[in-house]
């Protein structure tokens, strides 16, 4: 089958998703549509969008519920349940919780729902800012100045209610820097992002610590080989240094390329990954 003729195919599907979502078509009709097996359109849609069909459908609907949440508050969430194609608010709910880390009601309100912790810890690379939701970290990064760190913080969150508290959630994530972790606690993250960028973030905690792997490593394991430059892109929205390890992702040269949170600072942490792999091989 030509590449031609599965695009048109996968445009035609798009286009039909994009009119119809308000009656949530299932793959079948949505297969059927462009004259393919479900199974046989469910690859070839996945291989060309890099998600598949339901999560495509998924985030046309919330894209609509959003564009209404953000209509004065007389729009309630469960006219925008319905005008979405949802068959229930707690679906709408859920659908928000999955891909946007937030309630609806806490977008509405640009999160000022969120109740935010943070803390400034010191770490083996330098003064972090660490941030959490109930849900889990949701921010940390190597920085300079406090002020202009918070400041940064604020921006990311502006209407969520931050308290100065390092609370436990932060203090376990923060073992991640000890030489020893056999104690270390299970991390959670509560984080904002698109499919694309979680795909990117998953590979990456892949990357066994002492290794690298570059930009178009990362774009194959994904699935997307030709996304290298994608990657990059995604890499460098990281909201949570160390934690994803964007800093075991180097350029296919060999060079270490660049760093959110700076290349002195990258260099040392893929140097002192490495030596700790071999201390523990010895």
């Amino acid at each position: 089958m030509s590449a031609s003729l599965n695009y048109s195919r996968i445009a035609k599907a798009i286009e039909y998703i994009q009119h119809n979502f308000q009656q949530q078509p299932n793959l079948a009709e949505i297969a059927a549509h462009v004259h393919l097996s479900p199974a046989h359109f469910q690859r070839l849609f996945t291989e060309w969008v890099g998600i598949s069909p339901k999560k495509f459908l998924q985030y046309t609907t919330i894209q609509h519920a959003k564009s209404i949440l953000k209509h004065p508050p007389k729009i309630t969430l469960l006219d925008t349940t319905f005008d979405a194609g949802l068959s229930s608010s707690s679906r709408l709910h859920d659908l928000f919780i999955q891909i946007e880390g937030m309630t609806p009601a806490e977008y509405r309100h640009g999160g000022q729902a969120l109740q935010i912790n943070y803390s400034f810890a010191e770490t083996l690379f330098g003064k972090v800012l660490i941030a959490s939701t109930l849900k889990g970290i949701c921010y940390l990064a190597f920085i300079d100045n406090e002020a202009t760190a918070l400041i940064s913080l604020i921006e990311q969150f502006p209407k969520a209610q931050l308290t100065e508290y390092s609370d436990v959630l932060q203090q376990q994530a923060l073992q991640i820097f000890q030489f020893n972790r056999d104690n270390l606690s299970k991390i959670k993250l509560h984080l904002k992002a698109t499919a694309f960028q979680l795909k990117v973030w998953e590979s990456l905690l892949k990357i066994p610590m002492g290794q690298l792997s570059a930009y178009g490593a990362v774009a194959r394991d994904i699935g997307q080989k030709n996304a290298a430059r994608a990657v990059g892109t995604a890499i460098g929205h990281n909201p949570v240094a160390f934690l994803i390890p964007c800093h075991r992702v180097i350029q296919a040269s060999g060079n270490f390329g660049g760093y959110m949170w700076g290349t002195t600072r990258k260099t040392a942490i893929i140097a002192w990954e490495s030596a700790k792999v071999e201390q523990l091989i010895d």
